[in-house]
């Protein structure tokens, strides 16, 4: 019944797309849907690269079986065992009971630990190398890309690298899945976005398999969320390199919390000291409105922060404390930042805002702006002031910001 899309010789793309799901890991918004990638190889062997979330199961079943035409399925190799990508592993093993799972000890262990699988396993080690007939295939461990077990799978016979999650994003494939046949504009934020709200705390670890994957000969990337990369591998793995060190470009986010406009009428002041400053790139973010997701996406994207919010229950606002918390879990590097408040009897804002960029070890501009009820012309002043001083700073290379810090 299906026509699958042939990726190479012998290679054939077996995924399906979600456009039910709201929320990926129900947290991060899927306004354009995403697709689970998953990858078969029939040759006198044949293989099957991750499998999908088990909702869309059976449409993954009748794809495998209609090219396969009769012939069993020998292996499925898990590179990455997040459930949105094993889901359908028991499914299938109803189906083609010999089949044997390849993975590492850590996949193996939890491949028992998920679904109590124990039986037709086939452990396999860093470097080793399994031969289909005329694929062979190498195995490169990525451990914490983004998690323990991760791997990747280097097709020498065709030069292809099933990346797992790595080089993925958010959005569904629309009628076909080679970038060469894509627009792929609407790829690029949300990869970031992806990147950003997944993988970017483990930015060293990503750095390791990037020095790793270097040797390698690599004319397509077939990862498990979004299109397969052809023609922009180069663009692909820079911008997985750029995020990973924390190389932003130059420009400036505010993010604030108002609740009766005073601390928003503070965050456009600034905004306009930022321009005067000469920033174009300035993007605001009310925190009761943007997703944490674009917000978090923004930060990775811009080297300058400003963060503004009203003291509330002696605390900061909420939603603002909550997105503190997702920038320091993440260990974002490389930043400027400043930051304003407002209170009414009793101020906390501010001062939570200061320890904040403390702990996080950026560069921080010398003006804080801390209001006493509604604005006034001496801390509109300052918060003119407060953006000028952040252009300047977000003006440095990241070079010279570290040496800063």
């Amino acid at each position: 019944m299906f026509k699958n899309q042939q990726i190479a010789k012998d290679v054939y793309y077996v995924g399906v797309n979600d456009r039910q799901k709201h929320k990926f890991e129900n947290m991060l918004p899927l306004p354009y849907g995403v697709s689970y990638n998953s990858y078969l190889i029939v040759d006198k062997k044949t293989a099957l690269v991750d499998t999908v979330d088990i909702s869309l199961g059976d449409i993954f079943i009748s794809k495998i079986q209609s090219q396969l035409e009769g012939k069993t399925l020998d292996y499925l190799i898990i590179n990455h065992m997040e459930p949105d990508h094993s889901g359908s592993m028991s499914l299938l093993r109803k189906y083609y009971p010999e089949m044997k799972i390849v993975g590492n000890s850590k996949t193996l262990s939890m491949v028992e630990g998920f679904y109590g699988v124990e039986e037709n396993t086939l452990e396999i080690k860093d470097g080793e190398t399994l031969s289909l007939g005329t694929h062979k295939l190498h195995f490169h461990f990525t451990p914490m890309v983004h998690w323990p077990e991760t791997m990747m799978t280097y097709d020498e016979t065709e030069k292809i690298l099933f990346s797992g999650d790595a080089f993925g994003c958010f959005g569904t494939l629309d009628g076909t899945v080679l970038d060469t046949e894509l627009n792929v504009d609407r790829y690029w934020d949300e990869m970031i976005r992806y990147y950003a709200n997944i993988v970017g705390k483990y930015g060293s670890a990503v750095q390791k398999a990037l020095k790793k994957l270097t040797p390698l000969d690599i004319n397509i990337i077939c990862s498990t969320h979004g299109p397969v990369w052809k023609e922009y591998i180069a663009e692909v793995v820079d911008m997985y390199d750029q995020l990973s060190r924390y190389r932003t470009q130059e420009g400036v986010v505010i993010v604030y919390g108002s609740m009766y406009g005073n601390t928003e009428l503070m965050a456009e002041t600034v905004a306009q000291g930022l321009a005067e400053g000469g920033i174009k790139n300035i993007i605001i973010h009310n925190v009761s409105k943007s997703d944490a997701s674009d917000i978090i996406r923004d930060i990775f994207k811009y080297r300058g922060l400003i963060i503004g919010s009203p003291t509330y229950c002696n605390e900061l606002y909420p939603e603002v404390e909550s997105l503190l918390r997702k920038i320091e879990i993440r260990g974002v590097k490389n930043h400027v930042f400043g930051c304003f408040g407002s209170y009414t009897w009793a101020s906390a804002a501010v001062k939570r805002l200061t320890t904040f960029v403390e702990t996080m070890k950026w560069v921080s501009a010398d003006v804080t702006v801390d209001e006493k009820q509604g604005l006034k012309t001496e801390n509109y002043n300052s918060c003119l002031e407060l953006g000028r001083q952040v252009a300047v700073l977000a003006k440095k290379t990241i070079e010279e910001i570290e040496h800063c810090v």
